[in-house]
């Protein structure tokens, strides 16, 4: 019985957030090790149902660095990053394009509806969706790397108001008309700035972020966007949570409400931070 009446506690706790995020969209970064994990992407996919069930608008980017590598070492081709963006080349980018668009995207539609949501894949080519240009910093020549130049998301409107969850592959068309490489994390957050979003949360492989990288004691649970420039250019942060921590800076900066940096490796995080007082991860605020 004890059980019975701690499920409905909280649901009690739930309700609060549950009126208040009705009809909101949410962009929700999802990659890393919650991707990799069977049972970790079951509780993913299953809060991402949820969340459409009670009146929320999810909007899914994924990622898939993982599986680009492990395809590219299969080709007999190594990776390179700079600053968290992997240098692309002409059959990267087409490696890129299968496992993207190809595997991953149609893998995650069809779980989404095999545990009872409706989604739809699509890539940033579909529809002019994202439009991007080549990456210019740096002095380094990246490829076939794009930075975001346009969104337009008329399409994604239109799915969420027939009940769809968009699930999209960040590969964009250029403005030359080729294909683009689009870090993931950036996608979402220019996705969550054109759209508006009430949130834009960032699935990741830490728990967050730490104030000494080595001490998981040292989470940061609420980061300033001035603070977190400062521990850029510092290289407190660095690596792969640069382009996180940028794309919650510009989301913020162009209106989004909430931008959070979370660990994807505990179960049911998002309804975790969603729902519940307490939260987990890294709330990146202005």
């Amino acid at each position: 019985m004890n059980d019975v009446i701690e499920k409905a506690n909280v649901l009690i706790e739930a309700m609060p957030y549950m009126r208040t995020f009705y009809g909101k969209t949410f962009v929700i970064k999802y990659g890393g090790h919650a991707m990799e994990d069977e049972e970790l992407k079951k509780a993913v996919l299953l809060d991402i149902v949820l969340l459409r069930y009670i009146g929320v608008r999810p909007v899914v980017v994924h990622g898939g660095g993982p599986e680009i590598t492990a395809m590219l070492r299969k080709v007999g081709k190594t990776s390179q990053f700079v600053q968290g963006l992997r240098v692309t080349d002409a059959e990267t980018m087409e490696i890129v394009q299968m496992v993207l668009v190809g595997k991953i995207n149609h893998d995650l539609v069809a779980e989404i509806n095999r545990y009872g949501g409706k989604a739809v894949g699509l890539s940033g080519k579909d529809g002019n969706l994202i439009v991007a240009e080549k990456y210019a910093g740096g002095e380094l020549d990246l490829g076939y790397v794009g930075e975001v130049q346009a969104v337009h998301p008329e399409i994604l409107f239109s799915l969420a108001d027939q009940g769809y969850i968009p699930v999209i592959a960040p590969v964009a068309i250029g403005l030359d008309g080729k294909s683009y490489n689009v870090n993931a994390d950036l996608v979402a957050g220019e996705l969550a700035a054109a759209l508006q979003a009430e949130k834009l949360i960032m699935l990741t492989d830490v728990e967050g972020i730490l104030a000494d990288p080595r001490d998981k004691k040292t989470l940061i649970s609420s980061l300033q966007v001035d603070r977190a420039a400062e521990m850029i250019r510092d290289g407190q942060i660095d690596g792969g949570m640069i382009p996180k921590v940028e794309a919650c800076t510009r989301a913020l900066r162009r209106g989004v409400g909430r931008t959070h940096i979370i660990d994807g490796r505990l179960t049911h995080s998002l309804l975790v931070e969603i729902f519940t007082n307490r939260g987990i991860g890294t709330m990146v605020v202005e």
